[in-house]
Parts: structure tokens; C-alpha cells; sequence
């Protein structure tokens, strides 16, 4: 399993960063902590608006099958619906135990956005 986690650093000992489209990285780490890649979201961090959709398209374009962070909109929880990826919102902690908690199943999976759409 593919698993993207947003992040303040690249490796998996990094604290995870609440905001999907706007964190500074997202780690893909498999579901025994192996590092993937680590995407620099630079280019999101700063972007006047479609942050999350850039960043949910990173996502889908690299076969993710889920993604932990603490908040996704609107706009990005569509893209990456669509997209067949899994979303568990509410996650803080490292990227590390993020990815433990799905392994123990105790990351709920999300059915609809829990941030507003940034205008």
C-alpha cells in the first residue's frame, strides 16, 4: 500500500503538517515506513489559490492509495475521491506513527471535506 502523509520534513521522523495542499512536503512511505519519495510542495505553499487540487493531482499521478493529513477542502477531497484514494483526516502526531496508526486500523477514513474552500 501506497501511503501519502503530509509533512513539515522529508524523512519519515517528521512532524506532519495539518494543511494538505499547503505542507512544505508529502512523504509516500509503503505500510512498514518505507520512505517512496518525498515531494517538495513548494510550489503549492505560496500559490494563490489551487493549492489542494495541484497537490491531490501529485498524488493521483503517483498511484497513492490513501492519504493521512489533518485537514482537507472541498475541492482537493473531490480530486482525490475521484481519484480512488482514500482520505483519513485528523491525523497529527509524525509521519511515522501516522502511518502506524494505519496499520493498528485505527484511522478512520473520511466521507466528505472537513476544511472550507479557500476564495
Amino acid at each position: 500500500m501506497k501511503i501519502a502523509v503530509t509533512s513539515t520534513g522529508k524523512t519519515i521522523e517528521s512532524a506532519m503538517d495539518p494543511r494538505f495542499g499547503r505542507a512544505p512536503y508529502i512523504l509516500i512511505v509503503d505500510d512498514n515506513c518505507n520512505l517512496i519519495e518525498a515531494i517538495d510542495n513548494s510550489a503549492n505553499v505560496n500559490a494563490f489559490r489551487g493549492a489542494g487540487i495541484q497537490a491531490a493531482k501529485a498524488i493521483a499521478d503517483r498511484k497513492v492509495d490513501m492519504l493521512l493529513t489533518g485537514r482537507c477542502g472541498p475541492n482537493a477531497f473531490t480530486t482525490l475521491e475521484a481519484a480512488g484514494v482514500k482520505v483519513g483526516i485528523e491525523q497529527s502526531g509524525t509521519v511515522r506513527e501516522a502511518v502506524e496508526r494505519v496499520k493498528k486500523n485505527e484511522v478512520s477514513i473520511a466521507d466528505k471535506p472537513n476544511a472550507e474552500a479557500h476564495w
